[in-house]
């Protein structure tokens, strides 16, 4: 059997419990059938008896020298009246004055009559001349002295076949309940079946085993979302991802039912989700390393297109350079560039001298060359210091704070054609502002997850921005022209020490 299907089994089972409640059920009513047909026939033949034992009659045909005259009419009439199978009046010796059978009349009554000799009517089962029965016996008193005794009973036989009739009505009642539960039985199998599409208990115990160990064992996130929106299942990936209580099941989780980037505290997931046939099963990765990366590769990649913009002028003053020997003009030339030269590492030696943390120097540097190169203006505030941040000082990460700046100043160079940068250090910390004379902005919204003025609903970056100031355990506030230094969106982030 452990080859059947679970559904078939489970047939098996209920058919056997059916099977059984049926028989016990019926074997249980013919049993109380028979107890009350027992009850009835006595109860019955000890009524007749005593009845009999107090007639007048029959009092009085004991006076008579040959009392079977007047007894053996009213015994047959008292029995057929009765629906009994004999009634016996006797002696006190137990000799009969009447039976069914004429031809015993005058013989030994067949039975026990002690007790009713001592005045009490009592019942019994005896087999007799009619073969075993149920009957009583009773008294028959005058003045408080036994003048003879009464008998009467209903055969087992009669009873037995009244019982017969009981187990026919039975049988046709259990058969009719044993195929209305085989029936129901059958249908609860057949969905039971579509349901474990005909697998047994190993094979449903072993993909069970498997979907456990998958489950645990994937270290993305792993969620069933319903088609209403409710959470059905999730993985222990996605618990410590999402930071979802032990009571998540059943909660809703529309958010998650949607592909794109999304923040959990200091995580950034990435969120898939295809549809099925339960809901969606939605897939939740862990790209907060990846993001990272991703942050330092659009550095170098800042990097790079300053180098490739410096390198673009460099070529453009050289050739100018150039031209200027060609024509004669040397003095003119050598003015030329030493003046570019001057500029150039004017603002290097500025920005590197201000900002002693090498990585946020470099930053400052692309972005300034990639400002120039859109057309726009970047400018360090002369009064920016900031101390180094190199492993042996205390301060925040560098990482974070490339983080927050590089996303600051993306925003502030896309809102605005100048972009006043200012980074001061200070005992307890330090402080970012970047101010843009962009149109403003002054929702704290900005922070959120997908927001963007864009109007597209994948906003990351000031997101970002926002989440590396929480891991800092500093605060970010932005504020609009009336209260900046230039027209535009101000932003202030400070950060603890």
């Amino acid at each position: 059997m452990r080859r059947w299907s679970l559904a078939g089994q489970m047939l098996l089972l209920q058919l056997v419990v059916v099977a059984v409640t049926v028989t016990g059920g019926v074997v249980l009513s013919l049993v109380q059938a028979l107890e009350l047909l027992t009850d009835e026939a006595e109860g019955r033949a000890r009524a007749v008896t005593v009845s009999v034992a107090a007639s007048p009659d029959v009092l009085a045909a004991f006076d008579d020298p040959d009392p079977t005259l007047a007894l053996q009419p009213y015994a047959e009439r008292v029995r057929a009246g009765t629906g009994v199978d004999f009634i016996t009046i006797m002696s006190k010796e137990g000799i009969r004055y009447t039976h069914p059978n004429p031809a015993q009349i005058g013989r030994h009554f067949l039975g026990n009559t002690r007790a009713a000799l001592a005045g009490r009517t009592f019942t019994e089962t005896y087999t007799g001349t009619l073969g075993p029965s149920m009957r009583a016996v009773a008294p028959v008193k005058a003045g408080g002295r036994v003048l003879g005794l009464v008998s009467a009973g209903i055969t087992v036989e009669r009873i037995s076949a009244r019982l017969r009739g009981q187990i026919g009505w039975g049988l046709l009642i259990g058969l009719l309940g044993l195929s209305a539960g085989a029936g129901g039985t059958w249908l609860v199998t057949a969905r039971l079946r579509r349901q474990t599409h005909g697998l047994g208990p190993v094979e449903l115990g072993r993909i069970h085993d498997h979907h456990d160990a998958v489950l645990h064992a994937v270290r993305e996130g792993l969620l069933l979302v319903g088609g209403d929106g409710t959470l059905t299942l999730c993985n222990d990936a996605a618990r410590t991802l999402l930071d979802l209580p032990p009571d998540a099941e059943g909660r809703p989780a529309p958010e998650l039912a949607e592909d794109r980037v999304h923040l959990a505290g200091d995580r950034v997931l990435a969120v898939s989700s295809a549809p099925s046939r339960l809901g969606k099963v939605v897939i939740v990765r862990d790209h907060t390393e990846l993001q990272a990366l991703a942050g330092q590769l659009d550095a170098e990649r800042g990097f790079a297109d300053s180098l490739r913009a410096a390198a673009h002028e460099a070529a453009n003053r050289l050739h100018t350079v150039i031209t200027l020997v060609e024509l004669g003009r040397v003095e003119q030339a050598v003015a030329f560039g030493t003046a570019e030269l001057r500029a150039a590492q004017e603002l290097t030696d500025r920005v590197v001298a201000a900002v002693r943390e090498p990585v946020l120097a470099a930053l400052l540097l692309g972005k300034s060359a990639e400002a120039a190169e859109r057309g726009a203006e970047l400018v360090i505030t002369p009064d920016t210091d900031l101390g180094d941040l190199g492993p042996g000082e205390p301060g925040p990460d560098a990482g974070d704070l490339v983080t927050i700046v590089g996303n600051l100043v993306d925003n502030a160079l896309d809102a605005g054609s100048r972009v006043e940068v200012r980074l001061r250090s200070w005992h307890d910390g330090l402080v970012i502002r970047v101010s843009d004379d962009g149109p403003g902005l002054t929702s704290q919204e900005a922070f959120e997850k997908g927001w963007t003025t864009k109007g597209d609903g994948r906003g990351l970056g000031l997101a970002l921005v926002g989440q590396a100031v929480r891991r800092l355990g500093g605060t970010i506030t932005v504020s609009g022209p009336e209260q900046g230094p230039m027209p535009g969106t101000v932003f202030t982030v400070r950060v603890p020490r």
